[in-house]
């Protein structure tokens, strides 16, 4: 058998590493010079919109909701084709999540069920642009001023992606972007949060760290509840880095993801049934390659064959967040959103990351297709 072949593996280039080992040397290693220096490049590449970056794209999206005023009573419409976190935000700020169908085609949220979920409680849209790619920023945003409501983009896998040719970060109201290590930038763990004028950074920065306003040398007070959720220097060097190759990186997954598209072959959906992405080159910067397996398709048969007979590792992005336990116990159910269901239970991550060559994306493709037997 060839050697194993992940879903995903992080770039990391020796320049990189070398930066690490000067950090690790400076004798700053947490927040410090670095932080700075990459929120910097990073408000450049949001056009010069304020940046603050986080040890997680987890607490972007909570910060976001907080510095919106959200919380007890109040609802946020979110799509139940995720990672959970993008819920659990809700939860966390005491808010109660509701959900709305995704369309079967973009695999993101139903734009037109959003609309019909709002109510007078309704404060807030979360949207996730599944794969990185981006939902509808027009009608998005035409629904939130329509209704008066705040949007926290979870783009956690969108940087690099773009809406009618601008990129996903530089409009708009809260845009959060993950660095966690499958992302297409990763400072290991880690992420940033865009935000709409200097009032609103100031605030993340408190809620980044306790709650501390620092003045002069020695003065310091607190006036709301923050948490302990800064980037360190080690893992903003590795970002800088890595913003700067973002580009080549983008360039290299849609590559890859065409030759995808040209090694199934235009018949491929049609001989088994099974649904492939939607061919964007236009807008999505390709952090996954997903497959909606035929119907009928035990999911874990489909990964159990490709790992232990072809050496390709599957990835699972996402199952249904309103059928875990937690949100039954919320009154969720099967049957609630059926196309997220029946997506949820079959969808599948195909290996896709710079790295990879053409013959392996062949390899998978062969493998594909002797799983489901054509």
């Amino acid at each position: 058998m060839s050697e194993f072949l992940p879903f995903t593996r992080p770039y990391i280039d020796e320049a990189t590493i070398a930066a690490v080992g000067d950090v690790l040397r400076s004798g700053w290693i947490t927040s410090g010079p670095k932080v700075q220096a990459f929120e910097k490049a990073l408000s450049e590449y949001f056009g010069g919109r304020p940046v603050r970056t986080f040890n997680s794209g987890t607490c972007t999206m909570e910060i976001a909701l907080r510095i919106a005023g959200i919380g007890a009573g109040d609802e946020v419409i979110t799509t139940p084709i995720s990672w959970v976190a993008t819920a659990n935000v809700i939860l966390e700020v005491g808010a109660t999540p509701v959900f709305a169908d995704i369309d079967p085609v973009t695999r993101n949220i139903d734009l037109d069920k959003v609309e019909a979920a709002i109510t007078p409680k309704t404060r807030a849209i979360i949207p996730v642009d599944l794969s990185g790619l981006p939902v509808d920023r027009d009608h998005l945003y035409a629904i939130a001023a329509k209704h008066k409501l705040r949007v926290v983009e979870d783009a956690a896998q969108a940087i690099g992606s773009l809406w009618q040719g601008k990129r996903i970060g530089s409009f708009g109201d809260f845009v959060s972007f993950s660095f966690q290590a499958n992302k297409n930038l990763t400072t290991t763990e880690g992420g940033c949060l865009v935000l709409n004028n200097e009032e609103e950074a100031g605030l993340a920065e408190k809620y980044r760290l306790q709650g501390v306003t620092r003045t002069g040398f020695d003065g310091m007070d607190v006036d709301i509840l923050g948490g302990k959720f800064n980037m360190t220097d080690v893992a903003a060097v590795i970002g800088l880095n890595q913003l700067q190759q973002l580009n080549d990186i983008t360039a290299r997954r849609h590559a890859l993801a065409k030759h995808y598209f040209n090694a199934f072959g235009a018949d491929f959906e049609q001989l088994t049934g099974a649904q492939l992405p939607l061919a964007n080159f236009e807008n999505t910067n390709w952090h996954m390659f997903q497959l909606v397996l035929p119907q009928g398709t035990i999911r874990a048969d489909f990964m159990q064959v490709m790992k232990e007979q072809h050496g390709i590792g599957c990835g699972v992005h996402y199952p249904p967040i309103h059928l875990f336990r937690m949100y039954r116990e919320r009154g969720f159910k099967e049957g609630m959103f059926s196309v997220a269901e029946s997506v949820g239970k079959r969808i599948v991550t195909l290996p896709l990351f710079p790295r990879m060559s053409e013959a392996d994306v062949e390899r998978v493709v062969s493998a594909v297709r002797k799983t489901l037997s054509i």
